[in-house]
């Protein structure tokens, strides 16, 4: 079988995509120098799906690497089994307007999964060929957090960098009293001033006393509120920019576009705040964008927004104000995807300056899908998932309870694919991905490519809903 989207021909040579009983083929027409593989009977040079012949085909046809993409409305399409490309790419061709990264992942979900950046960019790559997309897609080499890190993903030509300075957040400091001036005016010194190319006298002069306007807000730094700013996002914006540096060293001239993220700490970001950290950044001549901040209430894993919608839209209209007059750059919303209820929100406020990262939501489609096709593959993954629920939810901020969950014996085939419909139960899935894939997931991935339409169209169906309130 061929797949008819992949068929293209450059410099008079042909290149498609070929299935049979053995797997997926590139074949070629034409010249095959630089590729692995071997000449049938009937001419058609056929070879693996393999790092070589990805390098060399990559070579050839421009529209199989990723490029950045601006401004542009995107969303991010994370790929735990390395299958999922065609359904996404389904997906955005039919919502039009939206520009899709599709490669994507972190060094957590890496580890987890057995994959390597490299991995993560080949199979992206090979699902943008099997369907076609000759539109600009990108790569985003997700929470970066070490040197090391964006050295490895600059090897292997990713383009959307996204700097995770969590870990040097002090969110410590909301939990301080009024009046504890003493101990934060303690920390503010200890900050890594001459690496921030300041000192409290110049900080506070740039700040206090001074209205900024954000469009139709006002915001203004008290001595407290100015104090509480710099001690706690301080050392984040020292170690972003150590980060963006060395990355723009890496890269060597070539173009490339950072994300800023903030979200993954355990205190919301202000609106203030938010303005401390993006002149902070310019002031230190970092260039982005997208900036993702930690919103009010809760982005749990793989269900809807928890908190209260209305404070919601009004700290995100102010963040969606400073996104313009800062940058302008996108505002990122991280653990996007099934946040239903505030998109329409984000929508309205962002006005096409967001990116929608999204990631194990598709990983649930999977087993939306094996539920359908494999029943008793499905029965076996969330039993074990039940098992390892406990242990794997720790790197996670998870609402979801065991007791909540049906035991998989007591389910009908037909009633399987409901678990992925219930709070508890998409959370129990979602956080155990890596135990479950580390048992399963050579069967899982056998049965999603022998049912790969079926995957498809779950994933067609679902992004569909995700991305609906963004079309304009």
């Amino acid at each position: 079988m061929i797949y008819p989207r992949s068929t293209v021909e450059v410099d008079g040579t042909t290149y498609l995509l070929v299935q049979d009983a053995a797997g997926k083929h590139l074949g070629i027409r034409g010249d095959a120098l630089r590729f692995e593989g071997e000449v049938r009977e009937d001419g058609l040079f056929l070879g693996p799906l393999s790092p070589a012949n990805a390098a060399a085909l990559r070579d050839r046809v421009d529209w199989l690497q990723p490029e950045p993409l601006g401004l542009k409305e995107s969303v991010g399409c994370g790929d735990r089994l390395g299958l999922a490309t065609p359904g996404h790419i389904r997906a955005v061709r039919a919502a039009g307007g939206i520009a899709p990264i599709l490669a994507q992942q972190s060094m957590r979900e890496n580890a987890r999964t057995g994959r390597s950046p490299q991995r993560v960019m080949d199979e992206a790559m090979w699902g943008v060929f099997q369907e076609g997309w000759r539109e600009p897609w990108g790569a985003d080499a997700d929470h970066l957090k070490t040197t090391a890190d964006i050295d490895v993903c600059v090897a292997a030509s990713y383009t959307f960098f996204t700097i995770e300075p969590g870990d040097h957040v002090d969110s410590e400091v909301d939990g301080s009293r009024q009046g504890e001036g003493d101990w934060l005016q303690a920390k503010l010194e200890l900050l890594p001033w001459r690496d921030l190319e300041d000192d409290p006298a110049r900080l506070r002069a740039r700040y206090l006393g001074r209205r900024f306007e954000v469009e139709g807000f006002v915001l203004e730094f008290g001595p407290e509120s100015l104090l509480r700013a710099a001690v706690k996002y301080g050392r984040a914006i020292w170690h972003t920019v150590r980060m963006y540096r060395h990355l723009a060293a890496a890269k060597g001239g070539r173009s490339f576009e950072l994300e800023v993220s903030v979200d993954e700490t355990a205190t919301p970001t202000t609106p203030e705040e938010h303005l401390f950290i993006a002149s902070e950044l310019a002031r230190l001549g970092v260039q982005w964008v997208s900036l993702a901040p930690r919103y009010v209430g809760r982005f749990e894993k793989g269900v809807d927004y928890i908190g209260d919608l209305r404070e919601f839209e009004t700290q995100l209209a102010k963040h969606a104000a400073i996104a313009r007059v800062m940058g302008p750059y996108k505002l990122s919303l991280h653990s996007g995807s099934d946040k239903f209820s505030i998109y329409p929100l984000v929508a309205r406020e962002a006005r096409e300056l967001v990116h929608l990262k999204t990631a194990g939501t598709s990983y649930l489609e999977a087993l939306r899908a094996i539920a359908g096709v494999n029943p008793a593959l499905f029965r076996r993954s969330l039993a074990f998932a039940l098992q390892c629920y406990e242990r794997d939810r720790a790197t996670y901020h998870l609402s979801g309870e065991l007791a909540r969950v049906p035991a998989p014996e007591r389910l009908a085939d037909s009633e399987l694919g409901r678990v992925l419909d219930l709070f508890d139960g998409r959370q129990v899935l979602h956080a155990t991905f890596g135990s479950v894939l580390e048992r399963f997931g050579g069967l899982l991935r056998a049965e999603l490519e022998a049912h790969e339409e079926a995957y498809y169209a779950a994933l067609e169906a679902h992004f569909a809903r995700h991305l609906a309130p963004f079309t304009h």
